[in-house]
């Protein structure tokens, strides 16, 4: 259990693997309790069932690809296949996200909570009742936090899901954004759609960028030979224009698709908005200490 020193009742950390959560559930004391009973219970069994199903898992996802047997691992899927036809994507693209979202069934299944969020390394499921909300900041380098953003989810939109990527994560990208971050009816989708996003930010053969195959860093990685960002140097602003726009055609085309509702698009201190005048993701709210990229 977690406390900030400021909030009567605690959060949860949930660790296991590489998998690491912080949930917190807000409702009757009671519920609050039954709520992290059932997580936990969840929990337990969450990294064994993904393990049973990794060779599947980290195959490139089909358009027509057979299911798989979990519940998360079927999320998963789902949350991927509208890219397969266009885009080299894996079913772990949407791996946090997808574990998110099953924990937070379980809380949801297991008592009645006025809110709720689980938080899977930066991929969040969200629970709202009516009139209840959530303000989200967001980050551009996760090892050196700095806060580009905010941005305020009320529970009459459609917005259940946010997910952020990019070559500074813990994932592998093969792009050069800081961050995507992306605003979805669930986490399963917005997973899937910022590492699409992310990806489409590039300048492909730029000498100022550094990559390296992605089997060098880890032997077993989904992506195998295929080349992943490890550093981004100088770029003019006219390149990092250019990058941007690349990722905000994609962003506007899964904004048209509804695979996502928003998106916030991060390089080198620019930040472009997609749906940021959508009622969505405020402008207004979420610049906060960055210049924004309007196109």
């Amino acid at each position: 259990m977690l406390s900030d020193g400021r909030r009567l009742h605690l959060r949860l950390h949930l660790h296991d693997g590489p998998i690491d959560i912080i949930l917190e559930a807000f409702g009757p004391a009671a519920e609050i309790k039954s709520a992290y009973h059932a997580a936990a219970k969840r929990f337990v069994a969450v990294l064994d069932e993904l393990c049973a199903e990794l060779v599947f898992l980290r195959q490139p996802a089909r358009e027509h690809s057979p299911l798989p047997h979990g519940r998360i691992a079927r999320k998963m899927l789902s949350a991927v296949q509208p890219y397969a036809a266009q885009a080299f994507i894996t079913t772990m693209a949407a791996v946090a996200g997808a574990v998110a979202e099953n924990v937070l069934e379980s809380m949801t299944a297991a008592a009645a909570l006025s809110r709720a969020y689980v938080n899977d390394g930066g991929d969040i499921a969200l629970h709202l009742t009516r009139h209840e909300k959530f303000i989200v900041g967001m980050l551009d380098q996760p090892k050196r936090p700095s806060l580009f953003g905010t941005t305020t989810v009320e529970a009459h939109q459609p917005v259940r899901g946010i997910a952020t990527s990019g070559w500074r994560g813990r994932s592998f990208s093969l792009g050069i954004a800081d961050a995507v971050t992306v605003l979805a009816d669930t986490a399963a989708m917005a997973d899937a759609a910022a590492t699409i996003i992310a990806n489409a930010i590039d300048l492909p053969g730029h000498p100022a960028i550094r990559r390296i195959s992605a089997r060098e860093l880890a032997p077993d990685s989904d992506l195998g030979e295929r080349l992943v960002t490890q550093a981004v140097g100088a770029l003019s602003p006219d390149e990092i224009f250019t990058a941007l726009s690349s990722g905000a055609r994609v962003a506007e085309s899964l904004r048209t698709r509804k695979l996502i509702r928003a998106a916030a698009l991060n390089l080198l201190g620019e930040t472009r908005l997609v749906g940021g005048q959508s009622g969505v993701l405020p402008s207004n709210e979420f610049a906060l200490e960055r210049n924004l990229v309007h196109g």
